[in-house]
């Protein structure tokens, strides 16, 4: 929980003041190194100060980690309530430090058990000392579709199942008069032709669905933008089944889809004056007897025939379904979708990029300058017209992986690129960006980013 207050008070249990290079502070007057910190006890309470070294040359992302290893330090451990005092009232650096707070004092610890004689405080209550605005209560709401996200994306995939995500969505948008739902479970999938979508399904008991909320925040000329998710709660790969040092992860393939409902619920909260559609392609590709082969020939709803050339490229398959289904029946202006596609993304941009691929300049130049903004960082990649060559089949109409090796994240999008049917498109692939393992990254620690929450909204928000 984040509050603001114009003025400094030092009357929580703790105080973080961070200082830059020119700055110093009553109790300690020499000046801090970046990354340096020196507490101040106070009977029972504790001024943290926080060095950041040279203001001109610290960046917005060097300001969130620099907040976050404070808000760690081990002499805020049991305190309830910390004040911030800002080095500068800038409105970008104060954002930072929102996001320095909430995104990076998130853990995951659902399941860690709990000594009774641990006094250590998890969930502090944050003040920051500088006069509310507007601005700063949109940052905190955006963190917060931001955790909700990280959430989804960190727990059990036997418990982030279609059902749980479908509870979910249903639970974002109850009382909001401005919405309308639709959800598409394996009779309605299978009566619309959604082959593509069942197939990948089909080796898992779990209920396939495709969700999609109609949200009217606009005009009633405007144009939908909508917004879809790739959620495959598990990913086994199917019968090209991952190998060990690889699966391990796969309950993070529904990243995409955990995004939409982190951006609808920052929607909903902010009222965004857009007309959006949210969608999820919810699915298990799981291993059995029922599932789905390596050669066989689907047609989807599109009615364009694929040739399964690898099971574990299901992402794109389910997509392509929503794809064709959204376009046909809501005729959105814009479709931008994210999914944690491919490992060839990965080695192309690393862990701190999404790729991003559009049919579109001005809005791969939109979606771009919100990535610079948010430090929810993007790079845009090539899709052309000779590589639809790499996709094609001899005894289909498209195969679901390239025919030859390398660019497998532009392969992956230019399928995606063939369910458009000539919408303005916009494709993210967050396979890197969205999980943080080992020590974690920057701000964010170990597990789930929330990428593309704060890209998208913000995007919404400016465009």
């Amino acid at each position: 929980m984040i509050s603001f207050r114009p003025k400094t008070q030092h009357d929580k249990d703790a105080t973080i003041v961070l200082l830059s290079k020119g700055q110093t502070h009553p109790r300690f007057k020499k000046e801090l190194e970046k990354g340096e910190t020196y507490p101040v006890i106070e009977g029972d309470k504790v001024i943290l100060l926080a060095g950041l070294g040279d203001g001109d040359k610290l960046s917005l992302t060097d300001l969130r980690i620099q907040v976050r290893r404070a808000l760690q330090s081990s002499y805020l451990k049991k305190a309830k309530s910390v004040e911030i005092v800002p080095h500068s009232k800038v409105d970008t650096a104060i954002v930072a430090i929102i996001e320095g707070a909430v995104i990076g004092a998130y853990a995951w610890d659902k399941y860690k058990s709990r000594d009774k004689n641990d006094k250590t405080i998890r969930d502090k209550r944050i003040t920051i000392a500088v006069e509310e605005k507007k601005a700063y209560k949109d940052a905190v709401t955006i963190c917060e579709g931001v955790t909700l996200t990280r959430n989804l994306v960190n727990d059990n995939a036997d418990k982030i199942t279609s059902d749980f995500l479908e509870q979910e969505v249903r639970r974002l948008v109850k009382g909001h008069k401005n919405v309308r739902l639709e959800i598409l479970n394996r009779k309605e999938l299978k009566a619309r032709g959604l082959n593509f979508h069942l197939a990948v399904n089909q080796g898992s008991t779990k209920e396939p669905k495709l969700v999609i909320v109609r949200y009217t925040g606009g005009k009633s000329n405007e144009g939908y933008t909508a917004l879809i998710g790739k959620g495959m709660t598990f990913d086994t790969g199917g019968l090209n089944l991952k190998p060990t040092g690889s699966i391990e992860t796969m309950k993070i393939d529904m990243a995409g889809a955990a995004a939409v409902c982190g951006i609808m619920k920052n929607a909903l909260s902010l009222g965004i004056k857009k007309n959006l559609l949210f969608v999820l392609g919810i699915a298990e590709n799981a291993i059995g007897s029922a599932a789905y082969k390596p050669g066989d020939v689907i047609t989807g709803y599109a009615g364009k025939s694929v040739e399964i050339g690898n099971t574990d490229a299901e992402g794109r398959l389910v997509l392509a379904d929503a794809f064709a289904y959204i376009v046909k029946n809501y005729k959105p202006a814009k479709i931008i979708d994210l999914a944690t596609l491919t490992g060839a993304c990965v080695v192309a941009l690393g862990f701190d990029y999404t790729g991003l691929f559009s049919n579109s300049d001005e809005l791969a130049r939109q979606l771009l300058a919100a990535a610079d903004k948010t430090d929810d960082r993007a790079w845009r990649l090539p899709i052309y017209p000779e590589i639809k060559d790499y996709i094609k089949s001899p005894i289909a109409d498209l195969k679901n992986i390239s025919s030859v090796k390398g660019g497998g994240a532009c392969t992956a999008a230019e399928f995606l690129h063939q369910f458009t049917e000539g919408t303005t498109w916009a494709h993210l692939d967050i396979a890197g960006s969205s999980y943080a393992e080992g020590g974690g990254r920057m701000y964010f620690g170990f597990g789930a980013t929330g990428a593309g929450v704060r890209l998208l909204t913000n995007y919404l928000m400016d465009n």
